[in-house]
């Protein structure tokens, strides 16, 4: 075990952004902390480098490696932090922004100048920034920015490697390219890193494990594709991946659609989960008409609309629409072919 949390709460007033909340990251992993805005998981980061402080608990603890850090200051807890807006030193070029935390060393931990030209070379050849030393923050594009600031706090070697939403102020070509890189330079080091994102395409892409957040408790947590397609919330179901949903009830291998009938339940259907026929094949299939089709792209993407005026979005391979090809107007039967129900639903 890395990075234990144990029975953390922390409340703002009377706004409390976690509660008791415990959570353990294994050695070596890269974890995703996933949640909307105010599910705490921007708190949470901050609790585990000692940039916050959690409600006093006897109960409670945050233990790197077995051992507990309450108390310990920043540096002592050896972690490095990139910020989403890098927060680099404008005044300082490549070289001195990445050697910044080695030079203020004191003690036992200073570090001659060769010994930190050493380092700081090393990482620039790390994020393949080997001969822009020179420049300065503000001759960089967003994404060597973001690289510099990850070089920095990588720098003193620290213990585990904390993000707060690092792609969050890049365009978003840059933003995947960035992540595809990250992904590989964490293969290369194997450091255990935490990353907090709002974004669930970014979690389910560059994660080992994604711990998704709500209202400051975790509704799941799991490797990407136990949380995709063994949710196990609506909550979880309807926030990673766009969902479709109906009201009905499931007989057999069918679902019947009726909003109207009173203690029937939520049922959820993703998107690429549905199938469409010119004419009803079975009597599940729910009448619909085709109010937009988007061919651009490696799926095609279909907006229906059913009799309530209620929208319904399916995906399809370009090989299974160019069967029946259809049209804006075209009357269809959307059949889904796995449905999801839960115990529990909240209102979306």
């Amino acid at each position: 075990m890395s990075i234990e949390i144990i029975n953390v709460t922390k409340t703002f007033g009377n706004y409390t952004a976690l509660n008791n909340v415990s959570l353990v990251i294994p050695d070596g992993k890269l974890v995703a902390l996933l949640g909307p805005s105010g599910s705490g998981k921007t708190t949470l980061l901050r609790i585990i480098a000692g940039l916050d402080v959690f409600d006093a608990n006897p109960k409670s603890d945050i233990r790197f490696k077995g051992k507990s850090v309450i108390g310990h200051r920043i540096a002592e807890r050896q972690v490095g932090f990139v910020f989403q807006h890098y927060a680099l030193f404008r005044h300082m070029n490549v070289y001195q922004n990445i050697a910044f935390g080695l030079k203020v060393r004191r003690g036992k931990n200073w570090m001659p100048r060769q010994q930190i030209r050493e380092r700081v070379t090393e990482l620039l050849h790390l994020i393949q920034l080997d001969n822009l030393e020179r420049r300065y923050p503000d001759q960089l594009s967003g994404g060597q920015r973001q690289r510099v600031a990850l070089a920095r706090a990588l720098a003193i070697e620290p213990q585990f490697l904390l993000l707060d939403e690092p792609f969050g102020a890049l365009d978003a070509k840059v933003r995947q390219n960035l992540r595809r890189w990250l992904r590989q330079l964490h293969e290369q080091i194997k450091l255990t890193s935490v990353f907090v994102t709002h974004d669930q395409e970014e979690a389910l892409e560059l994660a080992d494990e994604i711990v998704v957040l709500n209202q400051g408790k975790i509704e799941q947590e799991g490797t990407p594709d136990e949380v995709f397609h063994e949710p196990k919330s609506a909550f979880v179901m309807d926030f990673l991946g766009s969902v479709n949903l109906f009201h009905g009830r499931i007989e057999g291998a069918s679902v019947i659609f009726d909003s109207k009938t009173a203690g029937h339940r939520p049922i959820f259907v993703r998107p690429h989960e549905i199938d469409l026929f010119p004419e009803n094949p079975n009597t599940g299939g729910l009448p619909t008409k085709v109010r937009r089709v988007q061919l651009a792209g490696s799926i095609v993407k279909i907006e229906l609309q059913d009799e309530s005026q209620r929208e319904i979005f399916v995906e399809l391979s370009h090989e299974k629409y160019n069967v029946y090809n259809f049209g804006i107007g075209d009357t269809v039967f959307a059949v889904p072919q796995r449905t999801v129900v839960f115990a529990e639903y909240y209102s979306i």
